[in-house]
């Protein structure tokens, strides 16, 4: 369990401070920024990386939802839960950490602003609203997870299951940057909205709540809809040993 953990932390770790480190960073950058495009391909990287490097110990969640829908898919053990969920949030909160450190220490640093948190209403980068955040939030977690439950399911060839889901969160990004800031991650919403300014700590709440019911929602879905005999390649995004 305790290199399971491990690897959980250090997956998620990699995810926020290379996803969200690429928008604070690099996405605005003077001529050569990377833009939305860029932000949401570096968040896809992340976890196909993790995946690829550490999966095979922990099955590579770096995500209380996806820790959750595994759990509600039938696919996840509920006693590892709660480990899992600190791991991933000790992760998040350490990485947006180093990113504030790195942040700050600009010669002209003032505040850290936004920080690539999440929001809603004036906290969306497009102005969207609570209601639009929510329905987007689930629904962009639901597919995540029908894609994680899909790609490690035995109809498929084993060892290709983080391309698919690394492009899925990336596709993802590209979606709903511009509604939320995209989380479909409770962990790497906690991580920066503990160091942004603005409203992202007073809205956090929403990046639990839709997450976590997209994914028990594609959980459920799943097994009741595609479930069967057909062995499977894994219980997570690729086989823990």
């Amino acid at each position: 369990m305790t290199k399971r953990l491990l690897a959980e932390f250090l997956g998620t770790f990699w995810l926020v401070f290379g996803g969200c480190g690429s928008a604070v960073l690099a996405a605005a950058y003077p001529e050569l920024g990377i833009g939305f495009a860029g932000v949401a391909l570096a968040f896809g990287l992340t976890v196909l990386t993790m995946a690829y490097a550490v999966g095979g110990i922990s099955g590579g969640h770096f995500n209380p939802a996806v820790t959750v829908g595994l759990l509600a898919a039938g696919k996840f053990d509920g006693k590892d839960l709660v480990p899992y969920v600190v791991a991933q949030l000790v992760g998040a909160v350490v990485a947006a950490l180093a990113l504030y450190l790195v942040v700050s220490g600009k010669s002209d640093f003032t505040s850290v602003g936004g920080f690539a948190s999440n929001g809603y209403g004036e906290a969306s980068p497009g102005g969207y609203s609570l209601t639009s955040a929510l329905v987007i939030e689930v629904l962009l977690t639901f597919f995540f997870l029908i894609v994680i439950l899909g790609a490690t399911s035995g109809r498929v060839p084993a060892g290709f299951a983080p391309i698919a889901i690394g492009l899925a969160l990336t596709l993802i990004h590209l979606i709903s940057i511009p509604v939320t800031n995209t989380s479909v991650n409770p962990a790497r919403s906690t991580g920066v909205a503990l160091f942004a300014e603005g409203p992202a700590l007073a809205q956090l709440w929403l990046f639990w709540v839709a997450p976590i019911l997209g994914a028990v929602l594609a959980g459920i879905a799943y097994k009741s809809m595609f479930e069967d005999d057909t062995p499977v390649i894994a219980d997570t995004i690729v086989p823990a040993e």
